[in-house]
């Protein structure tokens, strides 16, 4: 929901008066303080929590380009995939549906419908939080921003919405434990949060230096690669992603280098009831 100037044709008074409210409010805002940013993280995890039955109840298409680059920018190659994607006890799920403009049919249909089965039903047994894939744990906020050093909080106005900013940076001193609080370390950015709904409308982050995995043998994101990531209300009542991009360097094994740039698209944004079931026999949540 984008705020909206009013549309009132009203006396020349009036809407100087108007105009005049518009101006002091915006003033009142910008010398309003700054919340502390780790209670306003707070509260933007918490209320991310009390959203959790509601994103169950959506599902949207996205559509996301990977172009894979040469050393001196040129595109070699180009790979577009659409999905859709739903919740399932607290845990996303993304049913690929096209492959380079081309439906999914026969085996291959057959392939991601039985794999998207297999999430659905490990959704159901897994609690909100914990991961479906891999062995790395969940970072809690308020851990992630001891790892992190926070800079600038500042207020801006963003898509016509008044949001709290402010930079982070990863600090080398800081103990942590498993691959995604390793990464927080060397990772520097800035986030956009919205003031009213405690919501993050942009993030932008980028690695400061090399990210090694498995001590560089399996392989090393290069420093430079970076991300972006953007959300917005839906509904008035929920904030859903509307874009993602990045650019990433990275050596696998020691051997191939790996260069792409992605674009991910969101749209098409439907309500519904969520039946996991209808998920798990191959037909739209």
């Amino acid at each position: 929901m984008w705020f909206r100037q009013g549309a009132g044709k009203v006396v020349v008074l009036r809407w100087i008066a108007g105009v005049g409210l518009a101006v002091v409010a915006a003033v009142a805002v910008a010398q309003a303080p700054v919340p502390d940013i780790r209670t306003l993280m707070g509260e933007v995890s918490a209320h991310q929590k009390d959203l959790e039955k509601v994103r169950e109840n959506y599902t949207w298409h996205t559509r996301a380009t990977t172009e894979d680059v040469d050393g001196s920018g040129k595109v070699t190659k180009t790979e577009v995939e659409d999905a859709e994607v739903f919740f399932v006890n607290g845990h996303e799920i993304s049913r690929t549906v096209a492959k380079d403009g081309k439906p999914l049919a026969g085996h291959d249909a057959d392939k991601e419908q039985e794999r998207v089965t297999k999430l659905v039903e490990k959704a159901d047994a897994t609690p909100p939080g914990q991961p479906l894939e891999g062995r790395d744990q969940p970072v809690s906020i308020s851990h992630l921003l001891e790892i992190m050093e926070v800079r600038n909080p500042r207020r801006e106005s963003y898509r016509g919405r008044p949001t709290i900013v402010f930079e982070f940076l990863g600090r080398k001193d800081a103990k942590t434990h498993g691959m995604v609080e390793d990464a927080s370390k060397k990772i520097a950015g800035t986030i956009w949060i919205d003031e009213k709904d405690r919501e993050v409308a942009r993030m932008e982050a980028r690695f400061t230096e090399n990210f090694h995995v498995g001590g560089g043998l399996v392989a090393n994101l290069a420093k430079g690669s970076n991300f972006t990531f953007e959300q917005a209300p839906v509904n008035g009542e929920i904030w859903l992603p509307t874009s993602a991009e990045g650019r990433v360097d990275v050596r696998v094994l020691l051997v191939k280098g790996i260069r792409q740039h992605f674009v991910e698209q969101d749209m098409g944004y439907e309500r519904f009831k969520v039946d996991a079931e209808a998920a798990k026999v191959g037909g739209k949540p």
